[in-house]
């Protein structure tokens, strides 16, 4: 079969196309024919080296697929042959409590993930796609979408008529966007084009800030609740836009600490977390039980993920490519 491989620290054209023999599914295991995968931020710093946790090399990259089974290992209860299903992001972060082992898990940096023709799975480490999704909308959400709902709901506890800020309209901040409305709260969205803030409205975004018009963006927003600033914000962008996150949201509110997208190296000061009593913490995806939350909560609320572009298996460092230039609205996505 086909497979896609990162043996390298060189960047996106290093990734290598190459063949690998078809292996069955052990005691306990399911074996996966992947029909999707969807790209994250997260994939190009894999590629590129130094990602805390996601070093092994060489491991087959993305986390974020779809497919279907076509072979179940002696003792596997849950799964039959034919069932469509997702891997979790984290291998091993069924519910609860994480730790440092669990989080070396992640697919695609840590253990090989889903790029290629067909891969073997972990009995407990896969969730069925909803009837009525694609193949391709459930590769969009194991990261990205589960993200979103682990910052505004698992953690945050986000409320009717609250208000959310977005940062971009990459793939964590359109779910946010979905989610958010759907649980009736208002949303502001920031981005530097014009066009996109006019797809972010047309997907339910109440308020929006250009910030290549605004670089101090943090203002405007505050200016746009009254001067109250923000109840939740979704931080996408890192040290580079912590800064102004902070200053955006409201006395008592939360920062979701999820990007790091912008100037790494940048240092903050405290003391405006300290005075507005608010709560920063870090999110990275979530587990098993969260996956299946996040699904049943797009399946009553009709939620489909928003797919920018697909691309074919065989061109999928053209997806990179086409990610990386930062030119999409939602998810890229590679079809099998």
């Amino acid at each position: 079969m086909k497979s896609y491989l990162i043996d390298s620290d060189k960047g996106i054209d290093a990734i290598q196309k190459v063949d690998v023999s078809e292996v069955s599914p052990g005691a306990g295991e399911v074996k996966v024919k992947m029909k999707a995968a969807s790209l994250n931020y997260r994939d190009l710093i894999v590629a590129g080296g130094g990602y805390i946790r996601n070093d092994t090399r060489p491991v087959v990259p993305l986390s974020d697929g779809a497919g279907e089974v076509t072979e179940v290992g002696a003792g596997v209860t849950r799964w039959k042959v034919g069932d469509r299903v997702s891997p979790i992001f984290m291998r091993d972060w069924i519910d609860g409590a994480v730790d440092s082992a669990t989080l070396k898990t992640g697919l695609g940096g840590g253990v090989d993930g889903v790029l290629a023709e067909s891969m073997i799975v972990r009995e407990p480490s896969l969730v069925a796609i909803p009837d009525g999704m694609s193949f391709s909308e459930a590769a969009a959400v194991p990261c990205a979408g589960v993200t979103a709902w682990h910052a505004l709901f698992e953690s945050g506890n986000l409320q009717p008529g609250q208000t959310v800020l977005l940062l971009g309209t990459g793939g964590v901040s359109i779910f946010a966007l979905q989610l958010a409305k759907a649980a009736g709260a208002r949303v502001i969205i920031t981005s530097s084009s014009d066009e996109k803030i006019e797809q972010a409205t047309a997907m339910g975004a109440d308020m929006s800030v250009n910030y290549s018009k605004h670089p101090e963006w943090h203002k405007h927003v505050h200016d746009l609740t009254g001067g109250n600033g923000v109840d939740h914000v979704v931080e996408v962008g890192g040290p580079g836009t912590l800064e102004r996150s902070i200053k955006s949201a409201g006395v008592g509110g939360h920062v979701h600490l999820i990007g790091v997208l912008d100037s790494p190296g940048a240092k903050i000061s405290p003391m405006l977390s300290v005075f507005n009593l608010l709560t920063i913490r870090g999110i990275y995806v979530g587990s098993r039980q969260m996956h299946q939350r996040m699904l049943a909560a797009m399946t009553v609320n009709q939620i489909a993920p928003v797919i920018d572009k697909t691309f074919s298996f065989d061109d999928a460092i053209e997806a990179y490519h086409y990610f990386a230039s930062q030119k999409h609205v939602g998810k890229v996505v590679i079809e099998f």
